[in-house]
Order: structure tokens, then C-alpha cells, then sequence
């Protein structure tokens, strides 16, 4: 299986030294540029196509918002996730209706950034379980159409709406599937279905509709 590419891009030379040196400890991943702005960013998305984008939101020239929205209307399936220092919500609901696949605080253990970035490679949004809360009770708050305005879907089996229960609580397809003594694959199956028979786009969109609908209870705080 080819490596994950990923173009790092945010203004510390030191932080990016320090990413690229957790990435390229893996095998399985491979920083293949970086970019110290967002004007940068995107022209090197531009020839490098990488499959994940580390983004910081404030940079000079273009911001990360900037970037990101200007990216994924090139690049579609670029997965982009979002880096910053602080979890300041206006930032992070417009990073995610930019087109954002996760949300990470910079101060993450490398460990995690790992996972996060395997898990967005594999279609998983990384947002942590606080900040999964945050996003999700402001859209159920909003209940604004253009953040979820599915068509009337086939109705849920009772499964998917367990697997949906646990994605409104912040949960990866792993932990999904531990708790219910499922495969990962058997989840992302889970999950097409579920997209497919609300008419969404991705997780944080059918996580904000359960809430919403009342399909499920509120989101569990962190642990």
C-alpha cells in the first residue's frame, strides 16, 4: 500500500520540524512538501496532490480558512485538517462548513496526530471528543439549513442508528467498532449507508441531524 502523503503548512519553520519528524517516523506516512503560507499552500497543492493537508488557521498572505476553502474547490478529495492553539468555535464551524475533515489543537500528543492523520486517510473526521461536543451542539443549536438539510432518507436500521448514537459522542470508526464488537470496515459500511439514506456529506453533518431530530441524546462530555 502507498504512504500517505501529506503537505504540511503553517509559518514555524520549528513547528513543522518537528511534525514532519513525527510523520516521517512512520512508515505508512510520508511528508511530501511544506508551504509557510496559505498562498503557498495552495499553489503546492496544486503540483504535489498530497491526500492530507495540515493546516494552520493564521498564517500571512491567506489565512487557513482562505486556503482551505480555495483547495477543496480544486482538489475535492484532498482530506484537510485543521492545526491551531486555541479552540475558538467561530473558527472551527467555519473551518468545517469550509470543507475541513478534522479540527486539532496543536498541542496534541504525537501519538494522536498519527492516528488522526490515518484516520481522516481513511474517511474518519479527527475532531477531539470536547471539541466534537462544541461543533455539534452549535449546529443542533443553529439548525441552520445550510450546515444540514437532508432530503427524507430511508429509514435507519436499528444498528445504524447505534453506530449513529456513538458518532454524536465523538467516537472513531475503531472505538465504533469496539463497542460494538463489530469490524472498522463493517462501521465505514455503517456509515455510507447512513449518508446515503439522509442525503449527507460526511459524519459531523449526521451527527448534528441526529441531534437535532432528537434521534439521539445530547453529546457526552470529555472523559
Amino acid at each position: 500500500m502507498d504512504p500517505i502523503r501529506v503537505l504540511l503548512v503553517d509559518d514555524h519553520a520549528l513547528f513543522r520540524q518537528g511534525v514532519r519528524s513525527a510523520l516521517e517516523s512512520e512508515a505508512d506516512i510520508e511528508v511530501v512538501g511544506e508551504a509557510r503560507t496559505g498562498t503557498e499552500a495552495i499553489v503546492k497543492s496544486r503540483e504535489i496532490m498530497p491526500d492530507v493537508i495540515l493546516m494552520d488557521i493564521y498564517m500571512p498572505e491567506a489565512d487557513g480558512l482562505e486556503a482551505t476553502r480555495k483547495i477543496m474547490s480544486e482538489i475535492p478529495y484532498v482530506k484537510i485538517i485543521m492545526l491551531t492553539v486555541a479552540e475558538e468555535d467561530a473558527k472551527l464551524f467555519e473551518a468545517i462548513k469550509a470543507g475541513a475533515k478534522g479540527y486539532l489543537l496543536k498541542n496534541i500528543d504525537p501519538k494522536d496526530l498519527l492516528e488522526m492523520v490515518r484516520g481522516v486517510s481513511g474517511g474518519e473526521a479527527p475532531i477531539s471528543r470536547v471539541m466534537a461536543a462544541k461543533i455539534l451542539g452549535e449546529f443542533s443549536r443553529q439548525g441552520r439549513d445550510d450546515v444540514v438539510c437532508p432530503a427524507s432518507g430511508g429509514k435507519l436500521s436499528p444498528r445504524e442508528m447505534e453506530v449513529l448514537k456513538h458518532l454524536t459522542d465523538g467516537a472513531s470508526n475503531r472505538e465504533i467498532a469496539t463497542a460494538l464488537g463489530i469490524s472498522e470496515n463493517t462501521v465505514k459500511n455503517h456509515l455510507r449507508n447512513i449518508l446515503e439514506k439522509l442525503h449527507l456529506q460526511n459524519r459531523v453533518q449526521a451527527a448534528a441531524y441526529a441531534l437535532r431530530q432528537g434521534l439521539t441524546g445530547p453529546p457526552r462530555g470529555p472523559e
